[in-house]
């Protein structure tokens, strides 16, 4: 198979890191992609941080074989659970992840009071707390990992009843705690901004970290003089190892846009067509 050049790799447990890869072709639309979603996995917010190494491991393996030169850890779960395993496995392969977008939600607070939306998982990690440390000194952070969210926008449901229960059993007590900006911490949960301005009103901040990690994801493309010349669209790819189908179907609700979708299987902690 002929190797796409300066072919940037971007995984997630499912559709949530498309909120990422969304970004990256804004910014940047001359750059080949390809896009993992492991859906037979997903969630991963609810899975032993071990077992999220071995799938991020397996996937940068499988990326790097159809000739990725960067991958983007779209999915914060897999940023605290293995962006430095990774990193160190793979060098000199350049990596970007996640980091929840605490610190401009405490520079932006008029309140100092600010909700953060994650996983569990997100939540119980040294790499949140060291954020929490070094940037919220000051502000009361109020935290919830709105349990189904993650399910709900896997099924496509990004208004219905079930989805906006949820974010209303998250968001209406930070509001009457005074919280005046919201973070996303998961790369799924931008996908229901536009209900949570709803619930929360539009002058309450709502950040998305997905506009930041695309430009992070052009200084490293610049970095390693890996960034695609041009500005025609270039092609996509995307992989999943759940049901294609579904997958393209979720490309149309989340993207707007129609595109093949390949399928593979884990075997072994493998990766395989």
């Amino acid at each position: 198979m002929k190797k796409t050049k300066h072919l940037v790799g971007v995984f997630d447990s499912g559709v949530g890191g498309l909120s990422v890869l969304r970004e990256i072709r804004a910014l940047l639309p001359a750059q080949p992609v390809i896009y993992f979603a492991d859906q037979a996995n997903v969630p991963y917010g609810i899975r032993q941080l071990e077992e999220v190494r071995t799938f991020a491991r397996g996937i940068s393996r499988y990326l790097l074989a159809s000739g990725a030169e960067l991958i983007v850890v779209a999915c914060n779960t897999a940023s605290v659970a293995a962006l430095h395993m990774l990193r160190e496995e793979f060098a000199p392969i350049p990596f970007v992840g996640m980091e929840p977008a605490v610190k401009p939600a405490v520079e932006q607070s008029l309140t100092g009071k600010v909700g953060v939306l994650a996983t569990e998982a997100t939540f119980h990690t040294s790499m949140y707390a060291s954020v929490v440390e070094r940037f919220a000194q000051g502000v009361t952070l109020y935290e919830d990992p709105c349990p189904g969210l993650v399910a709900r926008v896997e099924a496509g449901d990004l208004s219905g009843a079930d989805t906006r229960h949820i974010l209303e059993q998250a968001l209406l007590p930070m509001m009457d705690k005074g919280v005046d900006t919201i973070v996303m911490g998961c790369t799924h949960y931008p996908f229901v901004i536009p209900l949570i301005k709803e619930i929360v009103g539009e002058e309450v901040r709502v950040i998305d970290p997905a506009p930041a990690i695309a430009r992070q994801v052009k200084r490293v493309l610049e970095a390693h003089n890996l960034l695609a010349a041009g500005k025609r669209s270039a092609p996509a790819r995307f992989i999943t190892s759940g049901d294609p189908a579904h997958f393209q179907q979720m490309l149309r609700i989340l993207l707007s846009e129609e595109h093949q979708v390949s399928h593979v299987n884990w075997q072994d902690g493998k990766v395989v067509e």
